[in-house]
């Protein structure tokens, strides 16, 4: 059939009399080799005699190329080897040709080989001398009945294209141009469209799409509608989200679990979880359909972002109670969550939770709990989570890897954080630049610094370029541990860098000999540099800081300001905190008014440390100025600053001033946390306690004690946990006051909750046992005390050996004969004593 049809185009070619005789016989020996050949591309291609003939195929006109086309219409894999090898031998197509092919992919429905060619006009329209939209103009001409859906194709197939190079100016000109037509693309392109643009953050050009489809009169299904619910989501325009559910009722489309599922995730994303919860909860209690796993789990996740916890584990707990399988990544959330806010343990508890119910975990999850753990101090317990995880065959990723050697490194074990090097190594885990940097850091903390050059080298020779930050660590590490020629001789290697590299390094070798206690070579490192800027001054205020040496970074800084430039507001919060900690508390003050002056706004945390330097210094009146600046320059002070003011007039005893900065606080929407209520109870109990000692003690107690109650009940109302703090001052009040059992009951109280006792609470009710002579009771406690693992501090150690040597005494004057002689550290052997002693108990 393909040979008939060949022969038909033969008087066509006999047509042109510019071709010679050679070339038409050529012509016509290919077109025979091609008519008799198999479907196979490869085959044509490698006919010798095509070969031949396309070599030559610089003498056909495109007539020729086009009437041949149209008779491969049947067969468009040959024709597509056809067009192709013509294009690979030079060969010019042009608008009527590419209309051809196209018009072949188009009937035939090969979709992906007419993307591939739509591209490449795409791609090359300003070469190719025509435009898009010219194909639509070939295309029309001649069209029959059976072709009456070949130009929605093309449409579909462009729009798909252009959406997929991200051109959407050009896919919105497509729209126009073929509405002009009568006809636009089908239902399913103009929701790839939209949903692409939403993708792409053009919300408002992906509704204003809609609108226009719309108006064309284009009928919407329900992923159309799905599409526009999550546009107006990504808003957090949640009334016309409304309006859109609306037109989908007026339309008689039912929506989807999608479109449900995406209003509820839109409510959590714009922070109104609570709400999102309750929608939730009713639409299931209604049978409407959801994606019931994810929709749980954006709600989960949304109570995470907000930071409210206990509410997502409730949401977590329904989950599981109405049988929702549920994957990694509602229990990933709230680990996240609970690592996020420095409950680590709640979050280890969570994790063995999702494990037990046959839910693996991953190396994302597992990083949070690594992080959280060393951020929390634990570094020990990461590295032992990180060998329980690896010997449960748990894949662990690189940035796993990276922490534990990190903590590893901290803890000045080197040498095993290498090991882990050569065991990632071994797992065909390829070490990154970052595991590397952490290393190199880890043997330069420990002074191993030709250990650090070797694996920096190592590093290079695995094609690992070195960025700043290792350019930083190693420089540093050589210039604190007095490798000065080194540190400055490695700035060769960053040559290709930028010149701010080329600063960094510099400062980090002024820095790093400050700290290696090279101040003065660190300024004549300084001195000698013949470019030397700005920031290389502010790195030896950095290094003068760091060595403790305050005045001259103070004195620096004002030079430094006075020339107009200032330090960066870390450097400037380091030198605030020295000054205050050595009782500059007035230069400290001017440092604020020159980094105001330079129109630079001071940190609320460099505010509150200032405010409490003068609080310390007994020096209220500054501290209330400075507190009123705040407010001078429209900002509003934060908690910490509200209770470190509450903090200073307590401990100076105005208790009125207190309240007055209490009551403000509340007013103004800032919701005091556990550490303000303990600060304002415990000193109304100190003033109560003064009040029971003085004369007039019967008139005050009610009125004090009934003060420091109230903030207690307030902390219960406003649910607001009381902490270790809180209960041991609780429980230093009721010791003082002789009511020992409410003591205990608070400290019983305390256990229950789930909070472990420190030093200064087990200090505080063994003191108390002791003024009321329980020796054994006290004994006891310091017992259990040690068995947790709390060291007794000196004060702890005085107090017990006071009050075994008070009961010696009565011994000795006839009290009891069998007390054992006890001398800390055999304390312990007073566990044995047993009831009918003359001990308490």
């Amino acid at each position: 059939m393909l040979g008939q049809s060949l022969w038909k185009t033969r008087p066509a070619l006999w047509s042109f009399s510019k071709f010679s005789p050679i070339a038409r016989k050529e012509m016509h020996y290919a077109l025979d080799q091609l008519a008799s050949s198999s479907s196979d591309e490869q085959e044509i291609i490698g006919t010798p005699n095509m070969n031949h003939f396309v070599n030559r195929v610089f003498e056909l006109h495109r007539v020729e190329v086009v009437e041949t086309l149209n008779t491969l219409r049947e067969q468009p894999d040959k024709a597509l080897s056809f067009f192709n090898r013509l294009k690979e031998d030079g060969f010019s197509h042009d608008v009527c040709t590419y209309a051809s092919i196209i018009r072949i992919l188009c009937q035939c429905c090969w979709e992906r080989k007419l993307d591939s060619v739509l591209l490449e006009i795409i791609g090359r329209e300003k070469h190719l001398g025509f435009k898009v939209m010219d194909l639509f103009e070939i295309l029309e001409e001649g069209l029959e009945g059976e072709d009456s859906n070949l130009l929605v194709r093309l449409s579909n197939a462009l729009v798909k294209a252009y959406v997929s190079v991200e051109m959407f100016d050009e896919v919105i000109d497509i729209l126009f141009q073929t509405q002009r037509r009568g006809f636009i693309p089908h239902i399913f392109s103009c929701n790839f469209l939209m949903n692409r643009l939403i993708c792409c953050g053009k919300v408002d050009m992906a509704i204003a799409v809609y609108q226009q489809l719309k108006r064309l009169g284009l009928k919407a299904n329900d992923y159309t509608y799905g599409i526009m619910i999550k546009a107006f989501c990504r808003k957090g325009n949640f009334e016309k989200v409304v309006g859109i559910f609306q037109e989908m009722d007026e339309a008689r489309v039912r929506p989807n679990a999608v479109a449900y599922t995406t209003y509820i995730e839109g409510l959590c994303m714009h922070g109104r979880t609570e709400f999102g919860y309750e929608v939730l909860k009713a639409w299931r209690e209604s049978k409407i359909p959801l994606d019931d796993a994810f929709a749980y789990y954006v709600v989960i996740k949304g109570f995470c972002d907000e930071m409210k916890l206990e509410e997502a584990a409730d949401v977590l707990f329904e989950a599981e109670l109405h049988g929702i399988v549920l994957d990694t990544f509602p229990y990933g959330a709230l680990i996240r969550g609970y690592c996020k806010c420095g409950n680590i343990d709640r979050a280890l508890e969570v994790h063995d939770e999702m494990m037990s119910n046959g839910i693996k975990t991953n190396c994302v999850i597992l990083s949070y709990i690594l992080q959280s753990l060393c951020q929390m101090g634990r570094d020990f317990e990461a590295v032992n989570q990180f060998k329980k995880f690896t010997n449960f065959g748990i894949f662990l990723d690189e940035v796993c890897y990276n922490v534990v050697a990190d903590a590893l490194c901290k803890a000045g074990k080197v040498e095993e954080a290498v090991e882990l090097l050569d065991e990632m190594k071994g797992k065909q885990i390829s070490p990154d630049i970052i595991n590397y940097t952490t290393l190199i850091n880890g043997y330069c903390l420990q002074g191993k610094v030709e250990d650090a050059v070797n694996l920096f080298k190592e590093m290079l020779e695995n094609g690992h370029k070195p960025d700043i930050v290792s350019f930083n660590v190693l420089v540093g590490g050589l210039a604190r541990n007095g490798h000065a020629r080194k540190a400055i001789g490695l700035l060769n290697h960053a040559e290709k860098q930028s010149l701010q590299c080329e600063i960094v390094m510099r400062n980090m070798i002024i820095k790093g000999l400050c700290i290696g206690g090279k101040v003065r070579e660190a300024e004549d490192f300084l001195d000698s540099l013949p470019d030397k800027c700005f920031e290389n001054d502010a790195a030896l205020v950095d290094g003068y800081i760091e060595s403790r040496l305050t005045k001259k970074a103070f004195k620096l800084f004002l030079k430094l300001a006075n020339q107009g430039f200032l330090v960066r507001k870390a450097s400037c919060s380091k030198l605030l905190s020295s000054l205050c900690k050595d009782g500059e508390n007035y230069k400290a003050l001017m440092l604020l008014k020159v980094m105001s002056d330079l129109n630079v706004e001071p940190t609320k945390l460099m505010y509150s440390q200032l405010i409490g330097a003068f609080f310390k210094a007994g020096n209220c009146i500054n501290a209330q100025l400075l507190f009123d600046q705040i407010f001078a320059r429209r900002q509003t002070p934060d908690l910490v600053i509200y209770t470190i003011m509450i903090s200073g007039y307590c401990k100076m005893n105005l208790l009125q001033e207190a309240l007055l900065l209490f009551n403000n606080m509340n007013e103004r929407g800032i919701k005091p946390d556990v550490i303000t209520y303990t600060v304002l109870i415990n000193s109304h109990l100190k003033l109560n306690l003064v009040s029971l000692s003085s004369p007039d003690a019967p008139q005050n107690k009610d009125k004090k004690i009934m003060d420091a109650s109230t903030f207690w009940r307030e902390m219960k109302d406003k649910e607001i946990e009381p902490d270790v703090v809180c209960y041991t001052v609780l429980i230093d009040y009721y010791c003082r006051t002789n009511n020992l059992w409410d003591a205990i009951r608070i400290f019983d109280q305390m256990i229950e909750s789930g909070l472990e006792p420190d030093n200064a609470t087990y200090m505080t009710l063994i003191s108390g046992y002791c003024k009321r002579g329980y020796l054994a009771r006290a004994l006891n406690l310091f017992e259990e005390m040690y068995r947790r693992g709390i060291q007794p501090d000196m004060r702890t150690i005085s107090t017990v050996d006071h009050c075994i040597l008070k009961a010696k005494r009565v011994v000795r004057t006839g009290g009891c004969q069998n007390l054992p002689d006890l001398h800390y550290p055999e304390l312990l052997l007073v566990f044995s004593l047993k009831e009918g002693q003359c001990l308490k108990m």
